[in-house]
């Protein structure tokens, strides 16, 4: 009786499936226990599966290379290897676009709102004047003390484990002093877009002027309230959203509002000087006295006005 030497019939794929499937097991399994990264994980194995693809055809070629193996490359094994192979050539392309980096980064962030760095700087009798250009929501108010200070949080998209974006006041404010004038501008927080993405900082502040100082803010269709207590100067207020005015009942001051849609009040009447053509216009004038109105806040190019008055 003749012995027929059987020929191994063997599938390309077979043994690198089992194996990825192993190892990506492994290495999730170790990200539980070393709080490693899951998108640097997903990212950084799809070579490896290449490579024990190649070193299955090798090895078996070199361990049964005297019982002349027979490779199987049958549809299975076409569809697999150029599976993996397609897919590996995606994960480079998309890797060395940046594509990669940009998603990980989003999947390791988280929105947290944190304190701003305090701003405080002494007022010289020189200066007369100080000017705040803002986008953000921001309170004003007038104090006794010759010192502009200013403090409060801000809600950003922060890297994981990262506890601030902002250290130094120079990172939101800029501080320039020319003349009898003092100049602070708050800059944007850092904000990113990206193909998956869009993160943006929000501030809410307190500012506290000296009430004998003249005050002037320029802002961007933002919120704005006003604090003047006993106010000792003139206030200016210009391209405000929403302005919420609250006046001391003891206050002697008028209050001026030009081109706003909305002149809303609690107490005191607005006395209307102009009303819009149409609607939606914002070309309402009108004035509003408390006490003798030896001081005045002036409102310039605002969405709505609203006075309180309030007790001292």
């Amino acid at each position: 009786m003749t012995e027929e030497k059987q020929i191994r019939t063997w599938r390309v794929g077979t043994i690198s499936m089992g194996a990825s499937l192993l190892f990506l097991g492994i290495f999730l399994l170790l990200s539980q226990f070393f709080d490693l990264s899951m998108m640097s994980i997903m990212i950084s194995w799809w070579p490896i599966i290449l490579i024990i693809l190649g070193i299955e055809i090798l090895l078996y070629l070199f361990v049964s290379r005297k019982e002349k193996p027979f490779l199987r490359y049958d549809f299975l094994s076409i569809f697999f290897v150029g599976m993996i192979g397609t897919i590996g050539i995606a994960f480079a392309i998309v890797s060395s676009m940046g594509i990669t980096n940009a998603v990980g980064e989003l999947m390791t962030r988280e929105e947290r709102t944190v304190e701003l760095p305090p701003f405080s700087q002494t007022i010289d009798q020189n200066i007369k004047r100080i000017v705040l250009k803002t986008e953000h929501e921001i309170a004003i108010e007038g104090t006794n003390s010759q010192e502009i200070s200013m403090f409060g949080t801000y809600t950003a998209t922060f890297p994981t484990g990262e506890k601030k974006l902002l250290s130094k006041v120079e990172d939101y404010m800029s501080i320039n002093t020319k003349g009898d004038t003092l100049y602070l501008e708050m800059k944007n927080l850092p904000n990113g877009n990206g193909p998956f993405y869009h993160y943006y900082g929000n501030m809410e502040a307190t500012i506290l002027v000296p009430k004998d100082v003249k005050f002037e803010i320029t802002g961007q269709n933002n919120r704005i309230t006003l604090k003047p207590r006993e106010l000792s100067n003139n206030w200016l207020i210009e391209n405000a959203g929403e302005v919420s005015l609250l006046i001391q009942e003891n206050s002697d001051v008028e209050i001026s509002a030009q081109q706003v849609q909305d002149l809303l009040s609690e107490t005191s009447e607005w006395t209307v000087t102009s009303k819009p053509e149409f609607d939606g216009d914002l070309n309402q004038n009108g004035r509003m006295k408390i006490g003798a109105g030896t001081h005045s806040i002036d409102i310039k190019r605002a969405y709505q006005v609203n006075v309180s008055t309030v007790s001292p």
